[in-house]
């Protein structure tokens, strides 16, 4: 079995469109000027009402592994990735809209 066949699975591609976007966010808390804390971090981006802008940023890189597993023709996890990332994209319409 190859390793491509080992993790062409949906929920692989399921786990990894959750994923990725929470290590983006943790990538962008951690950079962020004057090191704050993360209660006060959520609480800026919320006064700046940049919510739906940061969860937009986090989700991007989701296209990034889907053409991936695409090139590598990992169909399956490249479906589960795709239904993350669509999860995503109503969770940014909900935020807007609220």
């Amino acid at each position: 079995m190859k390793l491509t066949e080992k993790y062409d699975r949906v929920p692989f591609g399921l786990i990894s469109g959750f994923v990725l976007p929470f290590l983006v966010a943790l990538v962008t808390f951690l950079v962020a000027n004057g090191h704050p804390s993360l209660h006060a971090w959520i609480h800026k981006i919320s006064d700046a009402n940049i919510v739906t802008h940061v969860v937009t940023l986090c989700v991007f890189p989701n296209i990034l592994i889907f053409l991936l597993f695409n090139h590598f023709d990992m169909l399956k996890s490249s479906k589960g990735v795709l239904g993350a990332t669509i999860f995503w994209a109503i969770i940014v319409f909900i935020i807007y809209f609220l």
